[in-house]
């Protein structure tokens, strides 16, 4: 038995293939840190999360215009995905696409703060080290 229905990977499969404007340009900046970031993710057969880091259990919801409508559906799944132990985030697509680079600093700051005040992509071993010659 299949723990995702086949119609919700499907769907999730088609808004990898087809993202967003916004979803594209923090794409664009998230996906290279660690813990890694995960676009279009399934939860329970219910809910596909637009963004989500699965280590910090950080869910991203963008949105877009059509969200003003349907605020009692938004209210109702930000309650059930909390429920299940996931913070979650949402932006405006406008203020992604007018700022990625703040939108993406605050994601990254929430996914700090989700893992203990780590940095979600410490930096490298050998990275502030001071160099020792090698000959005297």
């Amino acid at each position: 038995m299949r723990r995702i229905s086949k119609s919700i990977t499907e769907n999730a499969r088609r808004m990898r293939r087809e993202p967003t404007p916004a979803e594209r340009e923090l794409w664009k900046l998230l996906s290279r840190y660690r813990p890694a970031f995960t676009r279009q993710l399934s939860i329970d057969d219910r809910y596909i999360i637009d963004l989500a880091n699965r280590a910090a259990k950080l869910a991203i919801e963008l949105d877009g215009s059509q969200h003003h409508e349907q605020i009692r559906y938004d209210m109702g799944r930000t309650a059930y995905l909390e429920a299940q132990g996931w913070r979650v985030v949402r932006l405006w697509n406008s203020d992604v696409l007018s700022n990625p680079d703040g939108a993406a600093s605050r994601i990254l700051a929430e996914t700090a703060e989700c893992l203990g005040g780590t940095h979600p992509q410490p930096l490298p071993s050998r990275e502030g080290r001071k160099r020792t010659p090698r000959y005297k």
